[in-house]
């Protein structure tokens, strides 16, 4: 492609690394070298992306970060397990694992900590010396996971909007994250005073008739509410709004806002997102998930549009959780009795050492956006402070998509931190 060279490569790993002679699984990545330096003896940066259950870039060249990482390394571009081309996770494949309880211990090995023995399988077949790691967001949390238990494997590692709170409970997350997403729907109707007559017309009509959508299920107003998991990002406020733009088609709700809609909402291509979200917070005496933000909205009333719609409050929408209605998708319906028996789980091993974290040697250089709405910024800082030797990048100048959406700006500033230039 224009400027880089692409190869592809594939990996068989143990589904479970304790049992190595049982069942394997593939894993996929794709190594991205500058055109013309494809010989030199680059160092490998291996890109761990966010989600859980997303894809890293598909690059068409030298495109956002990976712009400016080519200057100084080969990029590898993991397929974390259960995504992209490596064996996935989908409503096809997962009950052919067979019952409820057998599909959830098979997903027990999809969490950060699989990933991080994987990229060290790939690591020793590919290079067998240390390589740098750069994680965004979930894939933040991944390398924080490779601190505490492989930081032999890491020759320096970059962190965006990623660092974890490391005792946290998913109750606790959630609790910290309704107020965020609360101060974004403000921030939201600040730019767009007139979209908030429009939301409580749709969700008044949406309580009255839930409207069919495309992909065969039903548009209900908490659905509807969940379109708010955009604004998170840079332009999340400008896309909800053109969403809402044209939504009516005399009195009903127009077919381009509905297929609109379902694009947004679908989990048809993150399907083990719906699966994994609520366990990245799950470790060792954090408790069962329990569908914790379901359970956590009652404590923040301000998210019932019934209420909204029977005062003046503003129809609030919500952010990125899991609530049990998400299944209601066919996309990723098949899938909901295997959540049930994952999320009812209380006994998950830790993903986090603090203790080799406070002793860590690898250099770490990470950003923390101070009005993040996906990851709590006060965890993160608590964290910052307990990783030896991190340098910190506090900021809101960017959101939590800054790494895509800088133009290499963001890796840069973290590379220059790392090498002590800033």
């Amino acid at each position: 492609m224009p400027g880089v060279t692409l190869t592809d490569h594939f990996f068989s790993v143990p589904l479970d690394h304790d049992r190595t002679e049982g069942e394997h699984i593939e894993i996929y990545a794709r190594e991205v070298v500058e055109t013309g330096r494809e010989r030199e003896r680059l160092p490998w940066l291996l890109f761990l992306q966010g989600g859980p259950g997303m894809l890293p870039p598909r690059p068409v060249g030298r495109d956002s970060w990976l712009d400016r990482a080519l200057d100084d390394y080969r990029v590898l571009l993991l397929d974390q397990r259960g995504t992209g081309r490596s064996t996935p996770i989908t409503r096809q494949t997962l009950p052919a694992r067979g019952e409820p309880a057998a599909q959830a211990g098979f997903l027990t090995h999809f969490r950060a900590d699989a990933i991080i023995r994987d990229a060290e399988l790939i690591r020793r077949e590919l290079t067998g010396k240390p390589w740098s790691v750069l994680g965004q967001s979930f894939g933040g949390m991944c390398t924080v996971t490779y601190l505490s238990f492989a930081p032999d494997g890491l020759r320096e590692a970059v962190i965006t909007g990623g660092l974890p709170g490391l005792r946290v409970t998913p109750d606790e997350v959630y609790r910290a994250a309704y107020p965020r997403v609360h101060r974004k729907n403000t921030a939201y109707y600040r730019r767009y005073p007139q979209d908030a007559a429009a939301v409580r017309c749709i969700a008044a009509h949406l309580i009255e008739r839930p409207a069919p959508l495309p992909d065969g299920s039903l548009l209900t107003v908490e659905a509807f509410q969940s379109l708010g998991m955009v604004l998170g990002t840079r332009d999340g406020a400008d896309v909800l709004h053109y969403l809402l733009e044209d939504a009516w088609a005399g009195a009903e709700l127009s077919d381009g806002f509905l297929d609109r809609v379902t694009a947004s909402l679908s989990y048809a291509q993150l399907p083990l997102k719906s699966l994994m979200l609520e366990l990245t917070y799950a470790q060792r005496g954090t408790g069962a998930p329990n569908w914790a933000a379901q359970r956590l909205r009652g404590e923040f009333p301000q998210f019932d549009a019934r209420r909204a719609l029977a005062g003046d409050d503003p129809v609030l929408f919500t952010g990125e959780t899991t609530y049990p209605s998400l299944f209601d998708q066919p996309c990723i319906a098949p899938l909901r009795e295997a959540a049930e028996v994952l999320f009812a789980r209380g006994d998950w091993p830790d993903l986090y050492d603090p203790q080799r974290l406070a002793a860590n040697e690898v250099p770490v250089a990470a950003a923390v956006y101070l009005d993040d709405m996906y990851v709590d910024a006060t965890y993160s800082l608590q964290t910052a402070e307990t990783i030896r030797g991190l340098r910190l990048w506090a900021t809101n100048e960017y959101e939590h998509d800054g790494l895509r959406v800088s133009d290499g700006r963001v890796l840069d500033h973290l590379l220059r931190t790392l090498h002590g230039q800033v």
